[in-house]
């Protein structure tokens, strides 16, 4: 997928404000964990909305994809860790 493609994902107002919450705790903590099985549903839900719209999850390339993703989205002053 080239890097100006979008994807669109319709999420429940629901989903939306338990994902929002979710991602809010993981930026201040830099942890993530579930405080509420909402969240893990929520969580599901999404993955299957992916699942729907990439096509790159079942390539043979998978690896090498991912990989190339990773660099176009990591902040240019992080290492490849991820650190």
């Amino acid at each position: 997928m080239d890097q100006q493609q979008r994807v669109h994902l319709e999420l429940s107002a629901d989903e939306a404000l338990v994902l929002f919450e979710f991602v809010s705790r993981f930026t201040e903590s830099d942890q993530l964990s579930i405080a509420d099985q909402a969240e893990a549903r929520a969580l599901w839900n999404l993955c299957g909305l992916l699942q729907k719209q990439l096509a790159q999850p079942f390539s043979a390339k998978y690896s090498d994809l991912l990989a190339q993703a990773r660099d176009r989205l990591r902040d240019e002053d992080t290492e490849a860790t991820g650190s």
